[in-house]
């Protein structure tokens, strides 16, 4: 038996402590300032707000006040942190991290390191390791496709671990893994994060897409059908500039995770609103009184002054990325849907040529 600190009591967090309990595992539940109505509703016994489902009476729960106590001789520490906040939250734990154990995320995006650069989150969260931990404590990558309410439920899911250390990686298979929560493993961290990432942001295109068959009564399944694989062919060119694989891109992490987080989830749900009319303005103050976090609008932005950088080292140029470019303007303000999305993924219009 292995004793699991998951810090975050939102949706994905609170969803792993289900193959975490089945697999008899002493599980420690911590939540934020953010999750305390949250962890409220768990104590009463009734299903978590987000997920539909309780956690087992096993689970032991834990106010923001009381994070040593959650972190006491923890053997795996998971952030289940969303990404504008899992710096501060890594800061306030470090003094109780155990050397040598692993430190898993579950977090997806972008943020900035002293220099102010863009860079993806497990570097982040290195640079901010004292040494010790540096040296012993590899962090472990979750990526897709899984839904939280389905791992929550212990319906079949597959998803993707990844770290450069083997041996760290293989223990959270065999901890976390159980005949329905299946466990892939990989050692490109880069292109399993840019995946993770970069797909909420183009969920958000194809969302458009369902958005506009509800405002306008017909379907417009043929753009959405082009706009899917240029948002793959633009992650795997990420992905690559920075030294991640494509195979990544084209496997679970990538190509599953879009599909799923394209069918369901607050990305898709934002771009269903923006077809459907919605300035983006009213769109994100709706999803925001409703407590949904659309870590795609953020991983659009930094994806792009990611891009702008890369560009400086004369490795990729904007003009790669029509779609991220017009996701951007989208989400800047620009109503003009249809013809932005066209532009970006339809062919280019072969030149005229006479028949005479």
């Amino acid at each position: 038996m292995q004793r699991i600190a998951i810090l975050g009591a939102g949706a994905m967090g609170t969803a792993l402590t289900t193959p975490l309990s089945q697999n008899g595992h002493e599980v420690r539940l911590w939540g934020t300032e953010l999750d305390v109505a949250l962890l409220a509703e768990l104590r009463a016994g009734r299903p978590h707000p987000r997920l539909g489902v309780p956690v087992v009476p096993s689970v032991q729960l834990y106010d923001p006040e009381n994070l040593a106590q959650a972190l006491a001789d923890a053997t795996v520490v998971v952030l289940a942190i969303t990404s504008d906040g899992i710096i501060s939250i890594l800061r306030r734990a470090i003094p109780y991290l155990r050397p040598g154990n692993p430190l898993m995320m579950v977090t997806k995006g972008f943020g900035y390191d002293a220099d102010q650069h863009v860079q993806l989150i497990p570097p982040l969260l290195y640079n901010e390791l004292p040494s010790e931990l540096k040296e012993t404590s590899p962090i472990v990558a979750v990526g897709g496709p899984c839904k939280a309410n389905e791992i929550a439920a212990g319906w079949p899911t597959a998803t993707v671990y990844g770290s450069n250390d083997a041996h760290a990686v293989a223990a959270c298979q065999r901890i976390f893994q159980t005949s329905a929560y299946r466990i892939q493993t990989t050692d490109d961290v880069i292109g399993l994060e840019v995946a993770a990432a970069l797909k909420n942001a183009y969920a958000i295109t194809l969302g458009i897409c369902n958005g506009l068959e509800l405002a306008q009564e017909h379907p417009w399944h043929d753009l959405k059908a082009a706009s899917f694989p240029q948002a793959v062919k633009e992650m795997v060119q990420f992905a690559q500039a920075i030294g991640g694989r494509s195979e990544t891109i084209y496997g679970l992490p990538g190509v599953g995770d879009l599909e799923v987080t394209a069918l369901s989830g607050r990305n898709r749900v934002l771009g269903e609103r923006l077809g459907r009319g919605e300035t983006i303005t009213d769109a994100l103050e709706a999803m925001r009184k409703a407590e949904q976090t659309v870590e795609g609008v953020a991983a659009a932005r930094f994806a792009v002054e990611y891009v702008e950088y890369l560009a400086q080292q004369g490795k990729l140029t904007l003009a790669d990325f029509p779609l991220l470019s017009a996701l951007n303007k989208m989400l800047a303000g620009d109503m003009n849907l249809i013809e932005l999305l066209s532009e970006a993924v339809l062919p280019a219009l072969a030149p005229h040529t006479s028949n005479e």
